[in-house]
């Protein structure tokens, strides 16, 4: 058998606080998801002044980006390019907003991110992912 990585404990809460001081350093009400590389809710957060549905659509495009393995931008825009059918893909959130989190070959996870505009939830995204100092393809 083969070892893999894992996110841990610590692993969550680095990314978490650095999502978190993107948000607020840009005055973004939004709510911040963080998921295993099985989709499962490790963290959850939502701002004050984050909207009650946002915790929902944040949860969903973390998963949706895990279990896709890709971001949920891809999704986004293949819809938006006119293959409505994919509408129809077991996905919940296909939304840009939701980014995998990658420790070389292995999806160890995922954030996402909803409250703003798409493009800037993925910022926030990103911003987390990035403060755990691994180089994310």
């Amino acid at each position: 058998m083969r070892t893999k990585p894992v996110l841990t404990d610590e692993d969550v809460k680095i990314m978490a606080a650095a999502a978190e001081a993107h948000a607020r350093e840009h005055n973004w009400n939004v709510t911040i998801a963080i998921v295993d590389d099985g989709g499962h809710l490790l963290h959850l957060h939502r701002l004050d002044g984050a909207g009650a549905g946002t915790a929902e659509m944040a949860t969903g495009k973390a998963r949706t980006a895990v279990l896709g393995r890709r971001e949920t931008k891809v999704y986004e825009d293949t819809i938006k390019q006119g293959r409505t059918a994919f509408l129809s893909a077991p996905m919940t959130a296909m939304l840009e907003g939701g980014v995998p989190i990658f420790v070389d070959a292995d999806i160890v996870g995922a954030v996402g991110v909803s409250g703003v505009k798409s493009d800037q939830d993925a910022q926030i995204a990103k911003a987390g992912i990035a403060a755990l100092g691994i180089e994310n393809v």
